[in-house]
């Protein structure tokens, strides 16, 4: 009797899952193969390396690229790290929460002087200009973080700058249904805890915040917004979310969570306003909303006990314990099995940064495009080609 022979042909990685589902991307780069948009020119990225980063850089490098990668602070996951070295892209990167070595890694970046350079948080731009070099042409940057840290700087830069996160699909898909959902998602790997009547406080109501604060809801909590912006606490109360003040917010909190791009929303103060038990964590790009240092160092906490699973708890002089997640990092790329956005969300958006940095090599896009959104060309051509896809 003959041996039935195995079908099977080897574990796969997840981040072969991830390119075999990432079809924009899969698309774009069979196209540039033919057209190689970026032959002889050499990319700087600074972003997060995570599997659905390696689908883009590696769709760059099907479109002619020479590409060299670094990171950000805490998120970089070796085996993607690894799995780009093997394929042919240059890495300065490795899993860090520090500061002075994430600088020197942009700098690693900066001295191999790309023409072309794909930002997150405005690093790389904003370092640019603490050294120039000839010859650099523009770029992207994906965050709203990035558009705040380089809009001052319009006047020094001079330079095609596409801004992903202010394209409309951005907004709606990755941001408000991509970050709401990955972040409700990495909440619940965090904790393993309820959201059925908990009581969440958000702080911010740009399209990051509606998502989030819409996927707790749709998990039966009771939510509330806060936000400086009285028209988007309008908003946010139009939308059926409560709105009270800030301290009441913050009071009755079992779960706050920032995701405004600002600095230390939550400072040392507020810690007498929490209830025993409250978790705190951050949701926007930069591990800087929530004042962990600050916070750490306050006469009010007494001790700090650190958990599996990137929990820390700080247990203060009257005996109430406060729970961070990640300690302030960005939360759906921290902490146990951290996978961020969604496939497909993030699919449409790293096809626009692919389409946004074609038209930076191609020269289609100048100077009056310094930290701009995306053409509505491109916008249009990436939202056709999506639902093309799903239609078929």
């Amino acid at each position: 009797m003959k041996e039935a022979k195995s079908k099977s042909s080897g574990k796969k990685q997840r981040i072969d899952w991830v390119r075999e589902n990432c079809r924009l991307l899969a698309l774009t780069a069979a196209e540039f193969q033919q057209t190689q948009p970026f032959a002889g020119k050499t990319i700087g990225t600074g972003i997060h390396l995570e599997p659905k980063t390696a689908a883009l850089l590696l769709t760059l490098k099907a479109g002619g690229a020479r590409v060299i990668a670094t990171g950000n602070l805490s998120s970089t996951q070796p085996e993607t790290v690894f799995y780009l070295k093997e394929r042919g892209v240059e890495v300065f990167a490795r899993q860090t929460r520090n500061a002075e070595e994430h600088t020197a890694n942009l700098d690693n970046i900066l001295n191999q002087r790309p023409d072309i350079l794909l930002d997150n948080g405005g690093d790389l731009f904003a370092r640019y200009l603490e050294k120039p070099y000839p010859g650099l042409m523009g770029g992207t940057e994906e965050t709203t973080s990035g558009r705040i840290r380089l809009l001052p700087l319009r006047d020094q830069l001079r330079m095609p700058i596409l801004v992903i996160n202010d394209s409309p699909i951005k907004q709606f898909a990755e941001n408000k249904h991509g970050v709401g959902q990955s972040v409700m998602e990495s909440y619940l790997r965090f904790t393993n805890r309820i959201t059925n009547g908990q009581r969440i406080t958000v702080f911010g109501y740009g399209s990051c915040g509606r998502g989030v604060a819409d996927y707790f809801r749709s998990c039966k909590a009771i939510v509330s917004v806060v936000d400086a912006d009285p028209l988007k606490t309008l908003e946010a109360h139009l939308d059926g979310f409560l709105t009270p003040y800030r301290g009441d917010a913050v009071r009755s909190a079992d779960v706050i969570i920032t995701v405004t791009g600002v600095k230390e929303i939550l400072q040392e103060d507020v810690l007498e306003q929490l209830k025993d038990g409250t978790v705190l964590a951050n949701a926007g790009h930069f591990p800087w909303e929530i004042d962990v240092e600050g916070i750490e160092n306050s006469s009010n906490v007494q001790a700090v006990e650190m958990y599996e699973d990137d929990i820390t708890t700080w247990i203060l002089v009257d005996g109430r314990k406060i729970h961070l997640l990640g300690r302030g990092h960005m939360m759906n790329l921290a902490g146990p099995r951290p996978l961020g956005n969604t496939i497909e969300v993030m699919d449409m958006g790293f096809t626009l940064q692919s389409r946004c940095l074609e038209a930076v090599a191609s020269g289609t896009v100048g100077q009056d495009h310094c930290v701009v959104t995306v053409p509505e060309t491109i916008n249009i051509a990436v939202a056709e080609t999506y639902l093309e896809l799903v239609r078929s």
